[in-house]
């Protein structure tokens, strides 16, 4: 049982609710002040207070990721890091592992999909990055070998973890499912976490004389995956999503690149770059920069491709209600936008796993395999 599992959880919280009623059951043959009595009431107080903790504990790492295993808990993850080799003729994508993705199917790839563990190293930008790749079953059948797929980068919220995408939100699962029951086409997905330039947050642009983190996203790794991978290189054949910071990347990539990406959907999005103690001085006092980093201005002043966008928000619980109804305000044609709104929904995983799967179905009638 992993520790991220439901039964792992289940078992904590059943736990606590038997130590709890223990407590309570047990609480008056324990009143008297004998040293055998006292012993019992201080041993059923902790038990209960470790049980749920460990309830709580499990939860919020079920939710947040911290741990992805026991062994990454207990600090015996071990495995080394890849040295990626630069030179002219290396590859941009190196492959590191593989796994099968979280759905039924076996170990065979061509009914279970597969996920590639992948460094993209960006020959424009200078940013290597690990990411994580989902090939969906299609990909390995016979009738699929000799066409292409449309794809989709996902990014996560920044400090996320790209293994987020994996376990908590369930991307790959998701995909599969959706594709399984008739409502989207086969999409590759490839998922990793807009924090390309560690520990700092580059909120997606080319910060001048740091990382060209714009690039990276816009020019590097769709010409690398195109390059690895059987996907077109139009803009139809490519799409963006994330959620919050990722959001805000994926529809700012959108926006401001037409040429790649045919749809950008931010899920929990913002609409300005943060401008704080994680990300430095992005601009260094550039007006023009610092202007187009803001999507609202940028819909105002500069011209709007053929891209199409996917805004959610909440009526109650988000902070983006309005910039998201500015936003959809603004966009004009050739154009297009959509929106997801839920009557109650805070921002966190919870929220995003109900937006997720309408969002795929979205984002993949707006991409083309051809």
């Amino acid at each position: 049982m992993g520790l991220t599992s439901n039964t792992v959880l289940a078992l904590a919280v059943l736990a606590a609710v038997a130590f709890f009623a223990a407590t309570i059951w047990l609480w008056p043959r324990l009143a008297a002040r004998r040293p055998r009595a006292v012993i019992g009431r201080v041993g059923l107080l902790l038990a209960t207070q470790l049980a749920l903790f460990a309830a709580l504990g499990l939860a919020a790492n079920k939710s947040f990721l911290f741990y992805g295993s026991w062994a990454d808990l207990l600090g015996r993850e071990q495995e080394m890091g890849v040295v990626v080799d630069h030179s002219a003729d290396s590859k941009d994508i190196k492959v590191v592992s593989t796994q099968r993705p979280d759905v039924p199917g076996g170990t065979r790839p061509a009914a279970a999909g597969q996920i590639q563990k992948v460094v993209v190293a960006g020959g424009k930008s200078g940013i290597t990055s690990p990411a994580y790749v989902y090939l969906p079953p299609e990909y390995f059948q016979p009738a699929y070998a000799k066409k292409t797929f449309p794809a989709a980068v996902v990014l996560t919220g920044y400090p996320g973890t790209a293994e987020n995408l994996l376990k908590g939100l369930k991307y790959p699962r998701t995909a599969y499912q959706q594709a399984k029951d008739g409502k989207m086409q086969p999409v590759i997905l490839v998922m990793l976490r807009p924090t390309v330039a560690p520990p700092r947050d580059t909120e997606c642009v080319d910060i001048p004389g740091g990382p060209r983190t714009e690039t990276f996203f816009a020019d590097d790794l769709p010409a690398a995956v195109s390059e690895t991978y059987r996907v077109g290189t139009k803009p139809r054949n490519w799409g963006f999503m994330g959620n919050s910071t990722g959001g805000y990347c994926a529809l700012k990539i959108a926006l401001h690149h037409p040429d790649r990406y045919a749809a950008g959907a931010g899920l929990s999005a913002y609409y300005n770059a943060a401008e704080d103690v994680t990300t430095g001085d992005l601009f260094q006092g550039d007006k023009k920069a610092r202007n187009r980093a803001d999507l609202l201005w940028s819909l105002d002043h500069l011209p709007q491709g053929k891209s199409s966008f996917l805004v959610t928000t909440s009526r109650h619980g988000e902070g983006n209600l309005k910039g998201t109804l500015d936003f959809i305000g603004k966009v004009k044609a050739p154009a297009r936008v959509s929106s997801i709104t839920l009557d109650s929904g805070g921002h966190n995983f919870n929220t995003w796993n109900r937006e997720i799967a309408p969002a795929l179905v979205w984002l993949s009638g707006r991409l083309s395999a051809a």
